[in-house]
């Protein structure tokens, strides 16, 4: 059988990360870089037998990347903290691990949760993530936010979801909203990109259009009018952001 190596990186998850840690549990190897938790975190992971690390946080790509080059085995799962798998998703990894894995990655559907509700619209419906793959072929990206794999070779996709637990509540959101903003405002001001207040009013508009009324996320409810105005927020900040990084440079 082939082994697999388990990588979580971590900062402050002991809301989430014993109810992932337990459903990873069957892995040959749990790795875990953890960057800065102040809370039970790490003494969690360790009651898990966690091959624990402690790094400076290098961004999402740069740290997920960090994890899975100190990991022992080829074969990684990569799986966020407010992630789990499900019974189903489990037999069926292993069960490709036993036979032997035809491709070097393999895409896993997620079941999302917005303030305690499964998501079924809003175009969450449709997110299939690369989790599964061989470190031979690829790995995590540098971006320092909205990371993936990048893999040189043939992809498939499981057939049963993992679940994945965004955010409890408004507070944690906008606390996410903040920090992906300020990450993708300063990348699109390094690659020279431009913005001002009428691009950022109208692609924030644009987004709730896109995934309150094309992707149907008027059919989640209040969850999807919630989801759909703080993921358009969340665009307008950033471009918002950006052109105020544009004007500062230019008044100096």
């Amino acid at each position: 059988m082939n082994r697999i190596s388990v990588t979580i990186i971590t900062k402050n998850e002991e809301r989430n990360i014993a109810r992932c840690l337990d459903s990873v549990r069957w892995a040959d190897e749990i790795v875990v870089v953890d960057s800065g938790s102040e809370d039970r975190t790490k003494e969690i992971c360790r009651q898990y037998n966690c091959v624990l690390h402690e790094a400076t946080w290098l961004g999402f790509g740069k740290t997920k990347k960090l994890a899975v080059n100190l990991a022992s085995h080829d074969w990684i799962l990569s799986i966020d903290a407010d992630e789990e798998l499900t019974p189903k998703l489990i037999n069926e990894i292993k069960e490709l691990l036993k036979n032997g894995p035809e491709y070097q990655g393999y895409r896993i559907k997620r079941h999302s949760f917005y303030l305690g509700k499964r998501v079924r619209f809003c175009g969450w419906n449709r997110d299939y993530t690369l989790r599964l793959f061989n470190r031979k072929s690829g790995n995590f990206n540098d971006k320092s936010v909205h990371e993936y794999v990048v893999l040189n070779g043939k992809i498939s996709r499981f057939k049963h979801p993992m679940l994945h637990y965004t955010y409890p509540d408004l507070s944690s959101h906008q606390r996410k909203i903040k920090l992906y903003a300020e990450l993708s405002a300063e990348n699109m001001f390094r690659a020279g990109k431009k913005s001002n207040l009428t691009d950022a009013r109208c692609r924030a508009a644009l987004k709730f259009l896109k995934m309150y009324i094309l992707q149907m996320g008027f059919l989640d409810g209040k969850t999807g009018w919630l989801l759909s105005v703080n993921s358009a927020r969340g665009v307008y900040w950033k471009y918002f952001l950006l052109w105020k990084k544009n004007n500062s440079t230019l008044s100096t």
